[in-house]
């Protein structure tokens, strides 16, 4: 046996042990680690506020507190006005439930001719074994509800502690990083780090504003419309439409249209075709010049990273793929070389003849008919002409010039208007 080859063994060994340690480790931590992500582009979206809150003489830890202080407050206002609407409209349901159901055994006793009475399906319906499991399933899952809920509150909670430290000590988190890398690569970082804030600033800030938009028209229609809880669900409308990528804007009028409809099914209809057509004004008039300035990347773009985002991290991944993307496209933009565009008619969406680079087949037809109709033309004229020319030389003619050559047929006519081609006199 060689010398190295239990070296080489035992190596192999390790590596793949160090290797299955390393795998089984991140996915232990994949749950923190998504966390310490969410965290970091939470941090990058308060740190232009938390910045211009520093620059006029206030601590950075302050600061920090206060823009959470204000998304703490407007976070549990909006979650208590929509869960006072949902729990109001859950109460108008339970209690208008019996007339409803009276109108629909009305409906089927009329039209099948049945005798069926509302008091007989609630005593059926309490007295089934479906409603009877139905609770018993329930009862065993409030505890799974129970955990989730706690889960959730711990991960928001992780969420906003690495938010707040890393919005809080930004400058000695850049320090510590730019601490281990040459200079070259120090600016490098930098910039990276500047363009990550701008682009994930500007989309909250463009989001935001769209949101506030979006919520004032759907408010002046639930409000014309007279739908109850109409600032809610302008309120409603406006966040979950922006901050849900590609699919928020239908999503957030299912809601309203799901209140239009206990009012009115008509008014459902109209709430349905205002989010169609206010979708297709924010798409092509609205979103183009609010994010002209901060998240400028193709709509199509934009959709692929969505979806790439979803497959990867779920609903993080959504909500984090555009600035994500916009930060990846500007960084690059920096370091790509750009050249002067040729001028060709392809590049303006000119098409060309298929293997030649001359002018298109209509258009050397077209030069060919133009050519043929000049030759035309310039035919019959010279064929005017020669008539006219004949008609005048046939004319009469002096009696008294005697010239030889113009009775000699297939001799040429000399020029009489040349004075230098007659004879000398004498």
């Amino acid at each position: 046996m060689p010398r190295w080859l239990p070296r080489a063994m035992v190596l192999a060994l390790a590596l793949i042990a160090v290797f299955q340690l390393g795998s089984w480790a991140f996915h232990q931590l994949i749950g923190l680690l998504i966390n310490i992500l969410i965290a970091f582009f939470l941090a990058l979206a308060i740190e232009p506020a938390v910045s211009r809150m520093a620059a006029y003489g206030m601590r950075r830890g302050l600061a920090t507190f206060l823009v959470f202080l204000g998304l703490l407050i407007v976070s549990a206002g909006f979650v208590t006005l929509l869960g006072s609407m949902l729990a109001g409209q859950i109460i108008k349901m339970i209690e208008d439930f019996p007339d409803y159901l009276d109108s629909v055994i009305n409906w089927v006793n009329g039209h099948f001719h049945t005798d069926l009475r509302r008091v007989d399906i609630q005593e059926g319906l309490l007295h089934s074994d479906w409603l009877r499991k139905y609770v018993q399933n329930s009862a065993t899952g409030v505890l799974d509800v129970s955990t989730q809920v706690l889960g959730g509150l711990f991960q928001l909670l992780t969420i906003g502690l690495f938010s707040f430290y890393f919005a809080a000590d930004g400058p000695r988190l850049r320090r510590a990083l730019c601490s281990v890398l040459p200079p070259a690569r120090q600016v490098e970082v930098l910039r990276a780090w500047e363009i990550a804030v701008d682009k994930t600033g500007g989309y909250i800030y463009s989001r935001g504003l769209m949101a506030l938009v979006s919520g004032v028209a759907h408010y002046i229609l639930l409000q014309a419309l007279g739908i109850p809880y109409a600032p809610v669900l302008a309120v409603w409308v406006g966040l979950v439409s922006q901050f849900i990528p590609t699919i928020g804007t239908y999503l957030a009028g299912a809601l309203p249209m799901l209140i239009a409809f206990t009012v009115d099914p008509w008014y459902a209809l109209w709430v349905l075709i205002f989010v169609v057509v206010y979708q297709q004004f924010e798409n092509y008039m609205l979103q183009p010049k609010l994010t002209a300035k901060t998240v400028d990347i193709h709509p199509a773009v934009a959709f692929g990273s969505v979806i790439a985002g979803t497959a990867l991290l779920g609903a993080v991944g959504a909500l984090i793929s555009i600035p994500a993307v916009a930060t990846l496209q500007a960084f690059l933009g920096a370091y790509v070389k750009r050249y002067a565009v040729t001028d060709d008619p392809r590049v303006h969406g000119h098409r060309t003849t298929r293997g030649s680079d001359g002018p298109g087949l209509l258009t050397r037809a077209r030069g060919l008919w133009e050519r043929r109709s000049g030759t035309t033309e310039h035919t019959v004229a010279g064929s005017a002409g020669a008539a006219d020319s004949e008609a005048t030389d046939s004319g009469p003619t002096d009696s008294g010039s005697t010239d030889s050559a113009e009775g000699t047929p297939g001799l040429p006519i000399p020029n009489r208007e040349t004075p230098e081609t007659a004879p000398p006199e004498g």
